[in-house]
């Protein structure tokens, strides 16, 4: 057991979220019990997470897409309405932590990602250096889609570049197609991410560099039990991954 605002100092200190320029508020969204035992981490705070989290008796939930983001109108109706109605009736608290956890250098997103595909970061990229980019042993596109298959548990979207050996591998997690240019600048053979959108097909073509989309959710599953490991070793907390499926 810990305190709630033990849990949540910790986080911040880990976390850094003063350092980001964010789309939505860092840190406890929703305010619940005071003492903590068992926390459930997921990927979006959606309502299947929530009923799921129910189910097991948490305490707390951790995710990486909280509730509020920018451009809301503010309303508390709808889904919005059922997701805060659960989490206030079980006296739940809610903790989301977005740009921060992708960029931790250990258990971000980026971070943790990248080692179960056995890639080291030896560089950073794109706004608020969000991406990583290393060196791997050359190898072929075919190669990269089948680890990402076996990793994902999805097929991903692969647009072949010019043929060329990878050796140089940019990745970012999530919905960081817009962070293609910055990975070529950076010196990328491929850029791995979550998602594609019209553009990058044709940058992949014309300047030789590989893009592949490996799914917005299967490449943000990581950070989550890589902040829940580290929350079980220091504060002695039980903890669990419940994964929502997404095709996204």
């Amino acid at each position: 057991m810990t305190e709630r605002a033990v849990l949540e100092l910790r986080l911040n200190q880990w976390l850094e979220p003063a350092r980001f320029k964010d789309y939505g508020p860092n840190g406890l969204q929703v305010e619940g019990r005071a003492e903590v035992r068992r926390l459930v981490c997921g990927v979006t705070a959606s309502l299947a997470l929530i009923d799921a989290a129910i189910a097991v008796g948490a305490d707390a939930i951790l995710v990486h897409h909280g509730l509020f983001w920018r451009g809301q109108d503010g309303r508390v109706t709808g889904w919005m309405k059922q997701r805060l109605a659960r989490l206030i009736q079980h006296d739940i608290n809610l903790f989301a932590y977005h740009l921060p956890l992708d960029a931790h250098p250990e258990i971000g997103n980026n971070a943790q990602f990248g080692a179960r595909l056995g890639w080291a970061a030896d560089g950073r990229f794109g706004d608020q250096e969000l991406g990583f980019i290393g060196s791997t042993a050359p190898t072929t596109l075919d190669t990269l889609a089948t680890q990402l298959r076996a990793l994902t548990g999805r097929d991903p979207v692969c647009v072949a570049g010019d043929g060329r050996p990878l050796r140089r591998v940019a990745w970012c997690s999530g919905g960081a197609q817009g962070y293609f240019e910055a990975a070529i600048a950076a010196g990328a053979d491929v850029f791995v991410t979550g998602e594609i959108s019209e553009p990058q097909a044709h940058y992949a073509r014309e300047t030789g560099v590989a893009f592949i989309a490996a799914g917005h959710h299967a490449t943000e599953r990581y950070g989550v039990q890589g902040v829940g490991e580290r929350v079980g070793a220091e504060l002695g907390l039980s903890w669990q991954f419940i994964d929502v499926d997404n095709p996204a």
